[in-house]
């Protein structure tokens, strides 16, 4: 994989480390509980991929609405408000209650228990269901954040991209879909949604701001008793449905586009989320990318991260597997989630190096690929990927729905994709210098040898940056957090090989 080469310039230490580290990883492979101990220990960098909502257990969604007594449709197992009514029983005291049904919901809000083959359901259904049913209960979103951010720093995360929308987001798209709508004329469609972005962008700030002090609150952060989860930094990704009507989609992304632009502390990008195969994304998928480019031109410091490619042979007809990575990359996506149909796309292998000469990067989320798609193993491309030498990061996409952990996809990665520790490590790298973080890298451009400032440091495996290092450190967030990640490697290395594997 593109990327590892510069270790083999560094300190003999550090080589010797990493080898011998690599054997240990390589000799706990065959078991899968000693492996996981190892791969829970090993530092990460971002998760890049994470709707928020979708990464929230059903057993954390089942304890809210127990303390609430919200309500759960005995039919299709939907949460909701109280009070309950018809064809509806209270969450309270259920799993004590009725732990059938208690286990029966959750099942319902994920993806536990899903059989493949199963005539009732694909997967894909099963997966993209789950989000109507716990939707409803609402007002819950600063736990979720909490739950979400306690997880990574159990998988020793430090960063995490939050998929997540304002309210607001929705008001501009019911506010442009009143208006008149020319598909050919983004300029006119834009005009009159201007005048009313400064008072919602206000509103979405002050909004996630609120919510931001909740989780603090909720975490106990600077406090004695604070939660690991206080540790871990985190921004917001708001999106657009690309399953609505072209004036709603447009109005979300205008949102989007002057919500990241006013403030970039708080949210990283922009994205495009829901069923990529549903009949009204496939119509509009070639619109949706003209509007990010007109956009794109309007906002030209606003990040792209497009859901592309979560497709798959039977799904859709193969038409619609040819075009849709290489659109969002033209479209201006510097991060493409999942891309799993890229063996499809009409020349993938100028498509890919074209990703790695661009440094777009490509979001891997192998176990909703598997319980969506059903692709895995060695159909999966995450092989192609890094045999290209484009830059992958591993993420979780929706890991309360898939009953998984970033550990999880790790370990996936090794036990079946192959990947060694070498790349393993680089692919952790790549969750920082691939996220959307302020400031200038540590690494070079493509994320593959340190850059000029640091490479003295990093080379010797310093305990301290030297004055030049030091300088890029003070002056970018993103070359911080990469800097801490080395030294945590160092750390989790020097554990390993005293023996705690």
């Amino acid at each position: 994989m593109s990327g590892t080469a510069w270790a083999a310039d560094g300190a003999p230490a550090v080589r010797s480390n990493q080898a011998r580290v690599a054997q240990v990883m390589h000799d706990l492979s065959g078991n899968g509980a000693k492996l996981r101990a190892f791969l829970q220990a090993m530092p990460k960098g971002g998760d890049l991929h994470n709707h928020l909502g979708g990464s929230v257990y059903a057993e954390d969604f089942l304890r809210w609405a127990d303390a609430e007594n919200a309500c759960i449709a005995v039919a299709g197992h939907q949460l909701s408000p109280p009070p309950c009514g018809e064809g509806q029983v209270p969450a309270r005291g259920l799993a004590a209650r009725d732990a059938a049904f208690y286990s029966a919901t959750v099942d319902a809000l994920s993806m536990r228990n899903f059989v493949p083959g199963n005539a009732a359901a694909s997967g894909h259904d099963q997966f993209f269901s789950t989000f109507a049913k716990f939707g409803g209960l609402g007002g819950h979103r600063a736990e979720g954040v909490v739950v979400t951010l306690e997880q990574a720093a159990r998988d020793h995360v430090p960063y995490v991209e939050l998929i997540a929308n304002p309210p607001q987001a929705a008001a501009l798209g019911k506010r442009a879909q009143t208006l008149a709508w020319n598909a050919k004329d983004f300029a006119a469609d834009l005009a009159p949604l201007q005048g009313e972005l400064p008072e919602l962008v206000s509103a979405a700030r002050e909004d996630f701001a609120t919510l931001d002090a909740q989780v603090r609150t909720l975490m106990h952060c600077g406090q004695a008793d604070a939660s690991p989860g206080c540790g871990v930094r985190y921004r917001y990704v708001p999106y657009v449905l690309r399953v609505l009507p072209p004036p709603v989609v447009f109005g979300q992304m205008v949102m989007g586009y002057a919500l990241v632009q006013a403030d970039p502390e708080r949210f990283a990008a922009v994205n495009i989320v829901a069923p990529e195969d549903n009949p009204v994304a496939l119509s509009d998928y070639r619109l949706h990318m003209d509007m990010f480019r007109f956009l794109s031109t309007r906002y030209p410091t606003v990040p792209l991260t497009l859901h592309a490619g979560e497709l798959a042979l039977g799904l859709v007809p193969p038409a619609d597997l040819r075009f849709h990575i290489r659109d969002a990359v033209d479209a201006g996506a510097r991060r493409i989630g999942h891309g799993v149909d890229i063996g499809y796309e009409d020349d993938a292998a100028g498509l890919m190096a074209q990703m790695k000469a661009r440094h777009v990067a490509v979001e891997i989320n192998l176990s909703s690929n598997d319980g969506i798609l059903g692709v895995k193993g060695r159909d999966h491309p995450l092989q192609m990927y890094l045999a290209a030498g484009v830059p992958v990061v591993l993420s979780t996409d929706d890991e309360g729905v898939s009953r998984s952990d970033m550990t999880h996809e790790y370990q996936r990665a090794v036990q079946e994709q192959g990947v060694d520790y070498a790349t393993l490590k680089q692919i952790a790298r790549n969750g920082l210098t691939y996220a959307f973080i302020p400031g200038d890298s540590l690494w070079n451009d493509d994320g593959s040898a340190p850059g000029a400032a640091c490479a003295a440091s990093l080379r010797a495996n310093a305990a301290k940056p030297d004055a030049r290092c030091d300088a890029l450190l003070a002056r970018s967030e993103k070359a911080r957090m990469q800097w801490q990640l080395e030294r945590d490697f160092a750390a989790f290395e020097t554990q390993i090989l005293k023996g705690a594997y």
